[in-house]
Parts: C-alpha cells; structure tokens; sequence
C-alpha cells in the first residue's frame, strides 16, 4: 500500500470522498507545479471538492490531524503558490464551477470559486455584460481573488480587490464565512472581504464570490503605435493618464517581445518598442479618445497608428499579447522563464524599466519586457537552464535588483504576481513592522498554520 493512503487524514479523507480522494503520483505532481520556474513539490493527496460545505467538512478533517491544506484552482500561479513544501493535502475546487446567479439589475453575479473567467464571460455575452478582469491566463475566479488578480483592464476597470462584493470562505478551523452582502459599499465593522482578497489561500478558503459585472461597450477599439526608444513609449502613457484620457488597455512591449510575438503568433509588428491600447465607448467617444492618444504618442516620437476595430483584428492582437510568456519560452526552446512583476508610480516607471534594461546590457540572459504601463506594473520573462546554476544565479540577480529598484521607487515588489513563496524575502523590505501584523493576523486565524504554509509570510 502506498504509505500515503496510510495517513490518518488520508482514510478520513477516503471514506469522505471515495473516489474524488487520489494519492496518484502525476496528479499528485500536477497539483505541485504551477506556471512557474519554481520546482514541483507534489502534496501527499488530492481532493475534488464539489460544494462549500464539503469544503468546511475536508477543513475539519485536515485541522484534527494538523494536516496542511492547499487551495487549487487551475494552477496558474506565477509565485509557486499552489506548491506543498510541506506535503498535505491539495484541494481542488475546479468542480465547483456553477454560476449560481446574475443580477443584471445590480450589475452583479454570484458564482462558484472554480469557475473560470472566459466562462464566465461567455455565460454574460447574450446578456450584454462582462466581467473585466483580465490577467491573461483563463484563470478561476476564487484563485484571482486569493492572488489579488489584476492584468490589461486594470487601467480602467480596477483590480480583484475593487470588483469583488462579497466572499463566502471556509476558515482554518472549518467554520464557514460570509464577508458581506451584495450592496456596493459598507462601514459595517472590518473589511473582511478585503482581508481575504490578496490573502493566497493562507487565511481562509475562497469558495463562492459575489462580483461586480459591467455592460459590453458600445464601441471598441484597439491599436498599436511604435516607438524609436522605450522612454517615449512611457513618456506618451505617463501623458495619457495624466491628462485623464480613459483608456481602457495600454500594454508595453519592448522590441525583444515583439520580435517573439512576430515569430509565435505570426504578426509583422515594426521590432521596436510599442503601445497596444484599447478604448471602450459609444463610437463618438471612442473616435475622439484615439485621436487624442494619436497626438500624444506623436509628440513623444511615436509612428503612425495600426487600428483594429473588427472584432477579430483585435481579438488576434491580444491573443499575441495574453501568449507573449508562451511566445518569450519558443525564442530558446527548452528554457523555463522566471517570471516577476514590478509595480511603481508611474512617474517613476521609465526609471524603473531603464534601470533593468541596463541591468540586462551585461548580462547573457534572453529577458524580454511587457507590461501593464497604464498602472506603473511591468513584467521581465527571463530565459534560463534551470540545470545550469550560473543562468539562476545571474536570473536571481537581475531579478533582485528589478525588486529592490522598484522599492527604492516607493514601488512594491509585485503589483499582480502575488507572493507565494517566490517573493516571500521581499516582503519585510516593502512593509517593515507590518509584516509583525500579518504574523498576528495569521495566527490568529490560522492558529495551526495549516493553510499554505510556508508562504507569503517570512519565516
């Protein structure tokens, strides 16, 4: 018998479960990695959850037994958190992936945690609403809220943490919680809905979530203008949010990631550094914002204008945008990419992306740059051997220095990535005495410290 199905967790778990319980060694794995460089830590058992209170019922069991519990929604992570260094149990909430209910009256919608966002948003295309919280990958619903999700929206639309209303949460001890209800705002005692969003799993378990939905726009469009240098790429994105042109996306790429995005998904971008923006609207509104954008971005050197406004024009330019990780991992097939995000005011922000670029002058790694600009929050996709030590070890130290730099910038040392284990160092230079705080909280609420240990806090 596998000496894992001799835990004492593990048989309650089974006779719980039955069959939605494996200790199978490439599920096992599969739920130990994420899209990561970070190495697979396997955890001991898997469970396929199906409701809340099935949840509350596995919560019980682990915490009788002191057995740590990891939440897991599809694993697409950047920071290692799904990872169970310290083994346990991986709980895997895809299954619960119902939408239990629109109110499109409200502009609301209360949902499953396993549900993801491309579902989400092809359940409320024939209503005429969307969800805009976009990080790229087709992520779960709960698992962006845990990780304070963010990506090309954000400019206009906020974060996880400005559009999720209400959580339904499974704590430590297995007791079930509610953060709020379905009205837009509240003074009514601490936020708990906040404390949870952002918290990776190591408060509580997320498994319903009320969100706030928005009406598809009347008019989109999308396009691209090219840059002699990166500087006036961000000089024109510092102008744009200064002069409080509403745009809805603007992404950076520079010349090395467009170069990648020619070659994997098959475009004829100029191989020098761009802005990708989008504008929502009524036709009038959406004409007159990219006009403005065009005198801008000609100000500071930018070319002439690449419009996409059928749906499939644009649809085709931020697929390349959303595979750019994909599209930076084919330029040396075989290499991982260590992955990190930054984010700084964005008057600081071509301080920030110049002091890497020089970083990179000197170094061997293949490193392209991309990044949400409209926020202050970029992205470096560096190329390494996870084999070869002196490629980490040069990674780590570019990686360090992005991080400390953007400190130094009264930045933070991720502005969507989260912090997993991959970030966990950081995270004392970025809030000081703080940290003491979130050690309180934690053991306050996790007293047995057995919700994904081992990350966010610092030992």
């Amino acid at each position: 018998m596998n000496e894992r199905e001799e835990l004492p967790a593990i048989d309650e778990l089974r006779t719980l479960l039955g069959g939605r319980l494996t200790t199978s060694l490439p599920i096992r794995e599969a739920h130990g990695r994420d899209e990561s460089w970070h190495p697979v830590a396997p955890p001991d058992a898997v469970a396929f959850a199906t409701s809340t209170k099935e949840v509350s019922e596995i919560v019980r069991i682990c915490a009788q037994h002191r057995f740590p519990v990891i939440a897991f929604g599809t694993g697409t992570s950047l920071e290692g958190h799904i990872s169970a260094p310290h083994g346990g149990l991986s709980l895997d909430l895809s299954r619960m992936n119902r939408i239990l209910e629109v109110n499109a009256a409200d502009l609301d919608v209360h949902l499953e945690a396993g549900v993801t966002r491309k579902a989400l948003n092809a359940w409320l295309r024939d209503m005429g609403l969307f969800f805009p919280i976009d990080p790229g990958a087709d992520a779960s619903l709960g698992g962006m809220a845990a990780t304070r999700a963010s990506g090309t929206n954000a400019v206009r639309y906020g974060t996880m943490r400005e559009n999720v209303l209400n959580l339904t949460a499974v704590m430590a001890d297995g007791s079930i919680v509610h953060t709020a209800h379905r009205a837009r705002k509240s003074a009514a005692g601490y936020d708990l809905t906040r404390l949870l969003v952002g918290s990776e799993g190591t408060l509580g378990i997320i498994t319903e979530l009320t969100l706030k939905l928005y009406g598809i726009p009347e008019a989109i469009a999308s396009g691209v203008v090219s840059f002699p240098n990166f500087e006036g790429a961000i000089d024109a994105v510092i102008e744009t949010i200064q002069t409080g042109l509403p745009v809805a996306r603007i992404e950076f790429l520079d010349e090395v990631q467009v170069e990648a995005c020619n070659r994997y998904s098959k475009l004829s971008l100029p191989v020098a550094p761009l802005l990708l923006v989008e504008f929502h609207g009524s036709e009038a509104s959406v004409a007159e914002q990219a006009e403005r954008f065009g005198f801008i971005a000609g100000e500071h050197g930018g070319g002439a204008f690449e419009w996409a406004v059928k749906a499939e024009e644009r649809t085709k330019l931020w697929e390349a945008r959303h595979n750019s990780l994909y599209a930076a991992l084919a330029l040396q097939p075989g290499k991982k990419g260590l992955i990190s995000d930054v984010c700084v005011p964005i008057s600081r922000l071509a301080e920030a992306i110049s002091g890497t670029k020089e970083d990179l002058k000197s170094s061997p790694l293949v490193a392209p740059i991309v990044g949400h600009v409209g926020d202050g929050n970029f992205h470096l996709i560096m190329l390494v051997d996870p084999e070869n030590a002196a490629e980490v070890a040069e990674a780590q130290r570019i990686h360090d220095r992005m991080v400390m730099r953007a400190l130094s910038l009264d930045g933070t040392c991720t502005g969507e990535h989260g912090i997993g284990e991959g970030k966990r160092k950081f995270l004392a230079a970025e809030h000081g005495e703080g940290v003491a705080v979130m050690h309180t909280i934690k053991q306050a609420l996790d007293p047995l410290n057995i919700l994904n240990p081992g990350k966010m806090l610092p030992a």
